[in-house]
């Protein structure tokens, strides 16, 4: 994830909006469920004209309402979307700002939840893909903008279809609850990858003689410190979300739906534990490289030593015996030159032996 850099130069067009991400190769799709209890109505494809027609009728304002978006890269229609609900400008603007942290914010009957989701790709190369994901609660509706299409809310959808399970009974802030806790599903997919990983490094580094497993724990600190950084400000509004008082909840947040809320930011503690154990984990892996590369290092000292202390009386012998004296009555002995060799092949087998009871070599 790049370093969030702001621009220095203001605005001369404040409303001017913009998407700056970089999912905007397919076009932007919407659709749209309007359920209650009973029955349901799904609408693929939907145009903007559909959905204000649904939004405000009336035979339907008791029926929840949920439109998800694929795509930011339409701005005049994120705009339209916007003036439907009557967001302030500045929403708008953090629907299209991919570069802001997660955060929960209320303006009155109005909830608004930005959140990033992860995911790595199809051959996990250590790479993290990225996109944002906000929602939107007002009265019983709730807009989801997703920045491509992706299949987090697949099952809940299915259920909504089936009326499996207890979403058709609720309001649309369990329906922020399920989606929410499908994003938190794919953190915990992309930990438990990272974890298979960091399993073979640490692996690689008590057999491996090599440093290019060096590279991956580097890769592998960096993701999940991305992780973390995403994590944290998720806590912090799930946090939000299941700690306010009666007196000061939040008017889309019923108090039945607190202990959901609730479940979400234990999730998120977990994670960020097992991101503190993974990280750890890497340091080991790194630590114990070290150490035996540290170690093996010493090794070969030791031994090069050992050759040296063998090699020193001996090199001392022939530095004697080669200094050209005229008066050196060992030059002029027969068999001196065996014995020499022999007095040094004594001195060095008696080296040898001294240094493997000291278990030196």
């Amino acid at each position: 994830m790049k370093r969030i850099k702001y621009s220095k130069v203001r605005k001369v067009l404040p409303n001017n909006f913009e998407y700056n991400g970089v999912y905007n190769a397919d076009p932007v799709e919407m659709q749209l469920f309007v359920y209650n209890d009973q029955d349901f109505e799904e609408y693929n494809n939907v145009s903007f004209e559909k959905v204000a027609a649904e939004f405000t009728d009336k035979k339907q304002e008791h029926d929840i309402k949920w439109l998800n978006i694929h795509g930011l890269h339409d701005v005049e229609l994120i705009k339209n979307i916007g003036g439907l609900l009557k967001l302030e400008n500045f929403i708008i603007s953090d629907i299209l700002n991919t570069s802001r942290r997660t955060r929960t914010e209320e303006l009155g009957e109005l909830l608004f939840f930005s959140i990033k989701s992860v995911l790595p790709n199809e051959n996990f190369d250590g790479n993290l893909k990225t996109e944002q994901v906000s929602f939107v609660l007002k009265d019983n509706c709730i807009v989801s903008f997703q920045e491509k299409k992706s299949e987090y809310f697949t099952h809940i959808r299915q259920r909504i279809r089936t009326g499996v399970g207890i979403v058709r009974r609720k309001k649309n802030d369990y329906l922020l609850y399920l989606m929410l806790d499908a994003i938190m599903e794919n953190f915990f997919i992309v930990i438990e990858a990272y974890e298979d990983k960091i399993e073979q490094i640490s692996i690689d580094s008590r057999i491996s003689r090599k440093y290019n497993f060096m590279a991956d724990i580097e890769k592998g600190r960096y993701n999940l410190n991305f992780l973390k950084r995403s994590i944290n400000p998720l806590r912090e509004a799930l946090y939000n979300l299941k700690s306010m008082e009666e007196d000061e909840e939040y008017e889309n947040i019923q108090q039945s739906s607190k202990a959901f809320f609730a479940r979400l930011h234990q999730k998120s503690l977990e994670m960020l534990d097992q991101i503190e154990y993974d990280l750890s984990s890497l340091d080991s892996a790194a630590n114990f490289h070290f150490s035996v590369q540290s170690q093996r290092m010493n090794q070969i000292m030791k031994t090069l030593t050992v050759f040296s202390v063998i090699f020193m009386p001996l090199t001392f012998i022939v530095g004697v015996y080669g200094m050209n004296f005229d008066n050196m009555p060992e030059l002029r002995t027969e068999n001196g030159y065996y014995i020499v060799l022999g007095i040094m092949a004594i001195i060095s087998i008696i080296m040898i032996i001294y240094f493997k009871r000291k278990r030196w070599i």
